[in-house]
Formats: structure tokens, C-alpha cells, sequence
């Protein structure tokens, strides 16, 4: 016994020692390990990537490796070069760390994953008709939770928190569209509970959960399990089309019960966990920049309906917003701040769109974080740290599309939603959802900061690599109904 365990001692010190005595080649990125052996740059990662990426691209330049808790990251800032790892599907895998992320958030292992199949499955149901069809669902969904919540008291000033209006809202009717209303809770319940879950997200996924957090964790997924167990075809208000084929996918697949329960959980996070803070940060910004929302009130004011005018010309007419989709796309700018990671197959070289090449190791992760670059670099976009709801507009209106670095025109100059295959299939429906919820609340209600002085929160530097940021604090205001007169 004794025997057995020197030697696993012994292997783990070989093992230790070999990751870290780890040296650069010369046709390798610069190598930066960290003063902490193994762990190496772990903390500083978690506890703000954006502000450590920054200052390890002031040092290095735009690629380097860090060790991140014995991995080695390769991490890439330079758009013009990240078609070169986005096309790369034969030596740089997607798939892999994304089921790592399956099993450390949701417990879920699924062994015939195919994100290539997964996409094509969900993108006939978000696309034409069946996007049509699901939006004018969460139309009417919102309409109603816009109704039942904000219009009770119906002229008197009514005080909440904007993420918590935001999230809770578009969360409510996104679930109702995609989920149904015959589940075995409450969309309240259930939005209540996706936020317990939500705050524990990110320490799941870097598996630095304290105790009583993973107690908490394993509870909290537990009764969104319960909740998301599918009553079957026949139950009032059932889920969407395209919730149905996924789930009829999985049982040909021979998934059991509780591993499609878990399964539907990651969907749940995947198609409600961005749209209300996204939708947050661009009402915030509006409501702090005056002009801003004018502008965007302005162009809402010509899309009024007219009266007897069908639920299907409204949303017609409500797609040409070039205002309004200036000034999302300059939030999402601001605030959408996700990885987009691969892992290394077998020892290829990355080829630099300035010429360099550059060797990656079997076993490596790449790491590529838009929203350092092209989204925060003032190269690309002026003054980026401001929010200018214009900055994606022509001078005669239309949608602007022209950005330069170096005298070089940018294919990627923002990108909140991914690229190339992995580009998110649900963007249209999200785009939409925030409009019309936009639109309900900015021709419907009177919204105003309660302090006027307001400033926006910052961002929960935690989230970094998540999708969208969300706030460290709330933004407060108040709101009643419009007098009719």
C-alpha cells in the first residue's frame, strides 16, 4: 500500500514538474506562465479576463500563451487574423471544451453531441416562417406579462430596477414562446429560479464553487429539472416546434429521461441568458443619453400602427429601424464579451494575416476575445469606452458598415454574436424580442431615471467570456401608463 502511494506522489511531482518547466520555441507565441506554479495566471483570469487580457497585450502583442490551472491558452487579438482559427475546424475543435462547460454547469453529458448537427436542427426553426411564427408568439406573450405587470395602478408611478424589469420580462416570454405554458411551474418561479442558477454560473464553469455554493448549485438544478420536465404533445400551450423536434431528437438518440431533463436546462440558459441583459444595458444607455432616445423614439413613433392593422404587418414594418439597430449594436458593442475557444487536435501552425506564422500545441486551448478587439479598440472605433447610439450609421441613414484599422478595411469590427459557423442561430429572434419589447415599453409607457444624475452601473467583471456582461448594481427608475390624452 505504502508502494502505491509513493508512486502516484511520485507521478503527480513528475507531472507537475513537466507542466511546469514548460519552454517557448522560437516559432511558438510568447509564453507567459505567471509566477504560481500550475495555477499561473488563474486568478487574475477569473477575477477580471478583460482588464488582464489588456495588459498581457500590452506586453506581448496580439497573440500570446498563458497558463491558465495547467492548461495552456493561446489567446488571439488581432480580428484581421481570426478567420484563421474560425475556419480551422480540422485542427482547432469546438466541440470539446464545450462539453466540458456541459458537465461542469449542467451535469449533462451527451455522448452523440454534434454542435455541426445541433446547429442545422435549430436553425430551420429560427429562420422564414417558423421565426415569423415564433415572433409573433413572444409578441402576444409580451404584450400579456406587459399588461398583468406594468399596467396594474394604471397612472400611478411604479419604481423597480432596470435589469430586474429587463430580465425578468424578456426571460417570462422568451420561456413562455419557446418553453410553453404547461410546465410543472410558473414562468415567475422558474425566472426566479434561473437566477440562483445564473449567479452561481460562472464559478461552476471554473469549478471554483465553495461548499455551501455547490450545495446551493445541486439544489437550484434540481427544481429547474422538476420544473422543465416535459408534460407531453397534448398539454395546454405546449412547447415551441422547434423544442419539440429537439426533444424527439434526443429520445431517437436513446437519451433518458433525466439526462433530457438536464438537456433542457442548457437550452433554457442558451436561449434566455443574454436577451434581458442586453436588453438592460441598451434601455439603460438610452435612458442615460437623452439624445439617444429621442432618436429612437422618434423612429418607434413612425412605426404606430394603424388601427385594425394585422399583428403580421406590424412586425413587418417594425424590421426597417436603422436607428434603433444602430443603437443595439453600439450597447452590444459596450457589453457582449464572450470566448470563443478551440481546442488544439494535433501541432498545426497559425498563419497571422501581417505574415507571421506561428506554431500551436496538441492539447493547447485558442482563445479569441472580440470584445477587447475589434469591439474596444480605439484603432477600429473612436473614443470605444463612450456609447454613441449613431456610431453605426451613415450621414444619409443607412446602416454603416465601413471600419478601418491601419488603413485596412475590417470584416469583423463587432462581434456580440460569434462568427462563422458558430455565428448564435437565435440572434434574429433575440434582435427581435428586444425591439418589441423596446417598443411596448417606449410608445406605452412614461420611463424616467428616479435620480436624473444617474450613471450607468459597471459591469460584474466576473462575467468576462460569458456572453453579455451583466450589471454589479441596478440602474433604478419608475414608470406608469401614458395618459391617453
Amino acid at each position: 500500500m505504502i508502494w502505491t502511494v509513493l508512486l502516484l506522489c511520485y507521478t503527480l511531482i513528475l507531472l507537475f514538474v513537466i507542466l511546469s518547466n514548460r519552454k517557448r520555441t522560437k516559432r511558438e507565441p510568447p509564453l507567459d506562465k505567471g509566477v504560481i506554479p500550475w495555477l499561473g495566471h488563474a486568478l487574475e483570469f477569473g477575477k477580471d479576463a478583460a482588464k488582464f487580457l489588456a495588459q498581457m497585450k500590452e506586453k506581448h502583442g496580439d497573440i500570446f500563451t498563458v497558463r491558465v490551472a495547467g492548461r495552456y491558452v493561446t489567446v488571439l487579438l488581432d480580428p484581421n487574423s481570426y478567420d484563421a482559427v474560425l475556419q480551422n475546424s480540422a485542427s482547432l475543435d469546438f466541440s470539446r471544451y464545450a462539453k466540458v462547460l456541459m458537465e461542469r454547469i449542467f451535469l449533462l453529458r451527451l455522448p452523440q453531441y454534434d454542435p455541426v448537427t445541433e446547429r442545422a436542427a435549430m436553425n430551420q426553426h429560427f429562420h422564414g416562417e417558423n421565426l415569423t411564427y415564433l415572433n409573433a408568439t413572444m409578441q402576444r406573450n409580451l404584450q400579456t406579462l406587459l399588461t398583468s405587470d406594468i399596467l396594474q395602478n394604471r397612472m400611478d408611478w411604479k419604481q423597480d430596477g432596470l435589469f430586474r424589469l429587463c430580465y425578468s420580462l424578456l426571460f417570462r416570454a422568451g420561456y413562455l414562446t419557446l418553453f410553453g405554458a404547461g410546465q410543472n411551474s410558473s414562468p415567475d418561479t422558474v425566472y426566479d429560479e434561473f437566477r440562483r442558477f445564473d449567479g452561481l454560473l460562472t464559478k461552476m464553469a471554473r469549478t471554483t464553487l465553495k461548499p455551501e455554493e455547490k450545495r446551493e448549485a445541486q439544489l437550484v438544478r434540481e427544481r429547474l429539472w422538476n420544473f422543465l420536465t416535459f408534460m407531453g404533445p397534448d398539454q395546454r400551450e405546449g412547447p415551441s416546434p422547434w423544442l419539440q423536434s429537439y426533444l424527439k431528437r434526443l429520445q431517437e438518440e436513446g437519451v433518458d429521461r433525466d439526462t433530457q431533463r438536464r438537456a433542457l436546462l442548457m437550452q433554457l440558459w442558451a436561449t434566455q441568458g443574454n436577451t434581458g441583459p442586453a436588453t438592460f444595458w441598451l434601455l439603460g444607455y438610452l435612458l442615460t443619453f437623452p439624445e439617444a432616445m429621442e432618436a429612437v423614439k422618434r423612429e418607434f413613433e413612425g412605426l404606430m400602427p394603424a388601427e385594425g392593422a394585422s399583428e403580421e404587418a406590424f412586425l413587418e414594418n417594425l424590421q426597417n429601424t436603422p436607428v434603433f439597430d444602430s443603437a443595439l449594436s453600439e450597447a452590444l458593442r459596450l457589453t457582449a464579451a464572450p470566448f470563443i475557444t478551440r481546442e488544439v487536435l494535433v501541432n498545426t501552425t497559425l498563419h497571422m494575416a501581417d505574415g507571421q506564422e506561428y506554431d500551436l500545441r496538441q492539447g493547447d486551448r485558442v482563445c479569441l476575445f472580440p470584445y477587447l478587439s475589434p469591439q474596444m479598440d480605439p484603432e477600429i472605433h473612436q473614443e470605444p469606452e463612450k456609447f454613441k447610439y449613431d456610431r453605426f450609421l451613415n450621414t444619409d441613414g443607412t446602416e454603416r458598415k465601413d471600419f478601418f484599422k491601419g488603413g485596412r478595411k475590417m470584416k469583423y469590427y463587432t462581434m456580440p454574436w460569434g462568427a462563422g459557423k458558430n455565428v448564435c442561430v437565435g440572434r434574429h429572434f433575440a434582435i427581435s424580442g428586444i425591439k418589441q419589447f423596446l417598443f411596448m415599453v417606449l410608445t406605452r409607457l412614461d420611463l424616467e431615471l428616479c435620480d436624473p444624475d444617474s450613471e450607468m452601473p459597471v459591469a460584474d467583471a466576473s462575467r468576462y467570456g460569458f456572453g453579455m456582461l451583466q450589471p454589479a448594481g441596478d440602474l433604478q427608475i419608475r414608470y406608469r401608463l401614458k395618459d391617453p390624452s
